[in-house]
């Protein structure tokens, strides 16, 4: 066997290597995502406290599903092309990241739900 026959032998037999560049740009869109997904959070609050009837316009609504969606799409598209590359440490990492961090503004979009409704005196 000569030397270009062992080196394409050990070419075909290696691992292929995890693309950083790829789980660099799929960290940027899980951030990214992340960050959207917080401030539609904000945009609801706010609106909440700034409407009498603590509901939202039509156009607040449009905002914060737009943000809500873009994140959605962002961040299901970074998880394809991360499991695509078989990269399953960032592909996990970055889920369970991304999984928490919305839970806790979730956690504070519901209790500031719980805090406004016990402040406001029943009408009637």
């Amino acid at each position: 066997m000569d030397a270009a026959a062992l080196l394409a032998a050990a070419d075909t037999s290696a691992a292929p290597s995890v693309n950083l560049w790829g789980a660099l740009g799929c960290a940027v869109a899980y951030s990214a995502s992340l960050l959207a997904t917080l401030d539609a959070f904000a945009d609801l609050i706010l609106a909440r406290d700034d409407s009498p009837a603590g509901r939202l316009t039509p156009a607040v609504g449009l905002k914060f599903g737009s943000k809500i969606a873009a994140a959605a799409i962002a961040v299901i598209a970074a998880a394809i092309v991360l499991a695509l590359d078989e990269n399953w440490f960032a592909f996990t990492s970055l889920s369970i990241a991304f999984v928490i961090v919305v839970a806790i503004g979730l956690v504070v979009l519901v209790r500031q739900a719980k805090v406004t409704a016990a402040a406001t005196p029943p009408s009637g």
